[in-house]
């Protein structure tokens, strides 16, 4: 939607099954109008988190093809199974043409106060000084003192509430892989989100809907994201160990009963 909003015109590319990416899809997808690639890891909706040879194989991509690498790094502290997000932005030969952008919102639990950073080269700071000008101003003020707090706290605020995060992601795994057959369930080794093709599922709006009004839990369709076929995008981010085992069941019975299992 943002690149849509910008007057521009995005053109998806497909990852492979287990929602990585294809450098050389990516390579034939570029035209003489391409004027950069997105890339997001760890990634929303599908929790994949992509190993630094392929972002740096992005990145020499777009520089070979002159055009910018902007990444996405919002869920950047939130990896698991010994994956590590990677940020394109520490590469010294991609400095000219690497936008990263960040967000307290995520590593720091700031939902809804609408602050982040973004990190860019020099010969874009004037243009971009005019858009966010022209658009917001500025963060709120009390949203700006209170990333002062947590970035100055650091990094150790957030990896401490890891634990009890990755606690609710193992028992919302075991619960979706209960399902067999039912669902395909790809790695899903960062963010907070599992994205699950249901074969056999119909129209993701209405099973969305469905869970909502008869099994009480929601989850968020993936025609949203611009995927096809039956996809959900699970989110276990608010979940806490006093609710978790109740959301797991609901959603497990719920795709149960309307996958006819």
């Amino acid at each position: 939607m943002a690149v849509t909003l910008a007057s521009c015109t995005p053109v998806l590319v497909p990852t492979d099954t287990n929602h990585q990416l294809q450098l050389d899809a990516l390579r034939r997808a570029i035209t003489p109008r391409t004027r950069a690639i997105v890339t997001v890891s760890p990634n929303n909706p599908t929790g994949a988190v992509y190993p630094a040879r392929d972002l740096e194989g992005v990145n020499l991509l777009c520089r070979e093809a002159g055009i910018y690498h902007i990444h996405d790094e919002a869920y950047e502290y939130f990896t698991y199974d010994g994956a590590q997000a990677f940020s394109p932005g520490s590469l010294t030969q991609g400095r000219a043409h690497t936008l990263s952008l960040f967000s307290l919102s995520k590593g720091y639990g700031f939902a809804s106060w609408r602050i982040g950073c973004m990190l860019v080269p020099d010969a874009l700071r004037e243009s971009l000084m005019k858009i966010q000008d022209t658009l917001l101003i500025c963060a709120p003020v009390a949203s700006q003192y209170a990333a002062l707090g947590a970035l100055a706290t650091g990094r150790s605020w957030a990896t401490q509430h890891l634990d009890a995060l990755r606690r609710s992601r193992d028992k919302v795994r075991q619960g979706l892989e209960s399902l067999g057959d039912l669902c395909h369930l790809p790695p899903a080794e960062g963010a907070f989100y599992f994205y699950l093709t249901l074969p056999h599922g119909g129209d993701p709006m209405d099973l969305v809907q469905k869970l909502v009004r008869d099994f009480k839990v929601a989850v968020v369709p993936g025609t949203a994201f611009g995927s096809t076929g039956c996809r959900l995008r699970i989110s276990y981010g608010a979940l806490t160990p006093e609710n978790v085992s109740i959301a797991t069941d609901r959603l497990i019975q719920g795709l149960r009963h309307l996958a006819g299992g």
